[in-house]
């Protein structure tokens, strides 16, 4: 059986993607703050689909936290075969309105944790000759939507050229752009979600069905679902200085994802 380790595992898309994995058979290292809903969560997971769940426990805007993250992919001996980094959060708040603690932490996590990790884990794939990562963006990355939108813009980049860069070695490398997801994510950040028109949302579990396809194609950005993906071509197009402030004044009303 091939294990899976996700970030944000106990809520969201994170949880979709643990569901999902563990209903196909795979093993589990969950990944949170909340030691208490990790092991609610891995204890449920074992029960209904009979797989091994491991609990890690671990903030990923910390140092601490993500060298344990980082210690558990280089295991060897119980290596991970996916890699799922989905942690992350948003700021509510126009630039200068958020701290700038909160804005590094945010840089911590979309970021430095992204590279660690995708980096240990990638490491001990090569050697294996197979594995993948998704690492969790938005599509907030393709427009100019301050530090959230910046950050997620890196891991895209990032991503494709570390794809580029391990191609032929048996490691997959995809970053997965959805848009709204009905999760604890808005709510955590204080952003209202009552004037987000329905169509736009998405269902996690189905997105997750869709991202794990894209990446079985080999697909290094998957945008799971047709209307965003037809959102994306029509951003492709408009002029960057009316973008800038479409996207500015839908973040602040909206959320950034």
């Amino acid at each position: 059986m091939t294990t899976a380790l996700i970030t944000g595992s106990t809520a969201g898309i994170g949880a979709a993607f643990a569901r999902r994995l563990a209903a196909d058979g795979h093993n589990l290292v969950l990944v949170a703050r909340d030691t208490k809903r990790l092991r609610e969560q891995a204890t449920e997971l074992h029960d209904r689909h009979g797989i091994e769940a491991e609990v890690l426990t671990a903030d990923l805007a910390t140092d601490d936290g993500i060298e344990a993250v980082a210690k558990r992919l280089s295991d060897r001996k119980s290596p991970v075969d996916l890699l799922v980094n989905n942690a992350g959060f948003g700021n509510k708040g126009r630039y200068l309105d958020v701290s700038m603690a909160d804005e590094l932490k945010m840089l911590k996590v979309h970021c430095e944790a992204v590279l660690r990790l995708t980096s240990a884990a990638t490491e001990a794939m090569r050697e294996r000759g197979r594995g993948g990562v998704v690492n969790v963006a938005s599509v907030a990355a393709f427009v100019p939507r301050g530090t959230y939108g910046a950050s997620k813009a890196w891991v895209v980049q990032f991503t494709q050229g570390a794809a580029r860069d391990l191609a032929g070695t048996g490691v997959r490398l995809m970053a997965l752009c959805p848009g709204f997801v009905r999760t604890e994510f808005h709510e955590r950040a204080g952003m209202g979600t009552d004037n987000i028109p329905g169509w736009m949302w998405l269902d996690a579990d189905k997105l997750v069905t869709a991202a794990l396809a894209d990446l079985s194609r080999g697909r290094t950005v998957s945008i799971p679902d047709p209307r965003y993906k037809t959102l994306m071509g029509v951003v492709k197009v408009m002029p960057r200085g009316l973008l800038g402030g479409v996207s500015s004044k839908t973040g602040r009303k909206y959320g950034p994802q």
